[in-house]
């Protein structure tokens, strides 16, 4: 330093470098964001609330149904009905929850063999759906909100306060929109002990991956789509859903946190290879998120909710085998477990290896393929 020189304090030139340097990053990425939105906006918006074209089904009233109505937290009347197990005695009680736009009598065909294996059901419908309730100004879609989450909560209650309630808990056999309310509410309620999903999905790993596909309809710039880390495409996701939540009064609940709390409770997870809506991947996506004993089944050929149709006996003969196992705590030899299915599958499978599972060891092998 020469002489008459004033000293040079680093700190602030330190500081304004690296406040220069944040300006430089983050103004071009804000005004590159901006830009998606105000170009983008609109697609995402329209594509979320379009409802998806398949047949919903609609069940028969089932002759000894047992006629449920009760209350939720905030005043709605649902409907439901409850199944008493076709056996002796009783070996437990599962929470069947219904995939979109169906009503309570389509679980009929889905657990009329959990009835004859001992296990008492109880299904219900969601506000706006069947004969229950509706709620002025809400029309619900095929993902779950936080009215479907109060629906939930209503029904897990309404077990615990029956003269019959199972004091040791329940278990949940979820399809689709059905799953994904229940599993919210599970990992918060450790009443529900175990847990079967069919066609599960989340809102976050389900509109990624499709935006990343939707946005080539649009845009001719696919390096720059390639580019682009998921997070960009989450952003644009999170400031469609908080306008169609303003816009349709209700907060659609994301499933991918609530899904990695579940503790140490078993899962057992259906996803169909054919589903072109919940893509096999994105199954697996949530599935990763689960850190407890956990089983991925895909069934080869299904589309989506038609796992039980395509592969009956099968279907039947895992998930009855599951309830028994961590339901009813009975000893079922020769069966695989979630737990065991997923600790043999990390030992044995070589490295570099994935899985593409269509079943458990005991039927048939993994099917290991070697990465591209």
């Amino acid at each position: 330093m020469h002489l008459g020189e004033a000293p040079v304090d680093w700190f602030w030139v330190v500081l304004w470098v690296a406040v220069g340097g944040a300006i430089l990053f983050v103004l071009p990425f804000a005004l590159f964001h901006l830009y998606l939105r105000v170009h983008y906006m609109d697609k995402v918006f329209r594509i979320f609330q379009e409802k998806p074209l398949f047949i919903i089904p609609r069940g028969q009233p089932i002759a000894d149904a047992e006629a449920v109505r009760f209350t939720t937290a905030d005043g709605v009347g649902l409907c439901g009905c409850y199944l008493k197990a076709l056996t002796p005695r009783r070996k437990g009680v599962i929470l069947f929850g219904l995939e979109f736009g169906s009503n309570r009598w389509s679980a009929g065909p889905y657990c009329e063999f959990l009835r004859r294996g001992g296990f008492d059901i109880f299904a219900f419908e969601p506000r706006c759906q069947g004969d229950s309730d509706c709620v002025s100004g809400y029309e619900p879609l095929q993902w779950v909100t936080d009215f479907e989450i109060s629906d939930f909560r209503a029904a897990l209650k309404y077990l615990q306060s029956r003269p019959d309630a199972d004091p040791k808990g329940v278990g949940l056999f979820g399809i689709s929109k059905g799953a994904g309310a229940g599993l919210i509410v599970a990992a918060a309620d450790s009443y529900i002990r175990c847990f079967v999903t069919d066609g599960a999905f989340g809102v976050y790993t389900t509109m990624v991956p499709y935006m990343r596909k939707w946005i080539a309809i649009y845009s001719d710039k696919r390096r720059i789509q390639k580019a682009l880390p998921n997070f960009v495409y989450g952003l644009i996701a999170r400031d469609g859903l908080a306008a169609i939540q303003r816009s349709r009064r209700c907060r659609f609940a994301h499933l991918e946190r609530p899904i990695g709390r579940l503790g140490d409770r078993p899962l057992l997870m259906i996803h169909g290879e054919g589903d072109t809506y919940i893509k096999p991947e994105m199954g697996r996506d949530l599935f990763r998120r689960v850190r407890g004993p956990k089983e991925f089944w895909l069934v080869p050929g299904a589309k989506h909710n038609q796992a039980f149709h395509l592969a009956t006996a099968e279907y039947q003969r895992r998930v009855l085998t599951f309830f028994r196992a961590h339901l009813a705590g009975e000893s079922v030899g020769g069966e695989t477990t979630p737990e065991t299915t997923e600790q043999r599958a990390s030992k044995e499978m070589p490295a570099g290896t994935r899985t593409d599972v269509v079943s458990d060891p005991v039927t048939a092998p993994l099917r290991c393929v070697p990465r591209a």
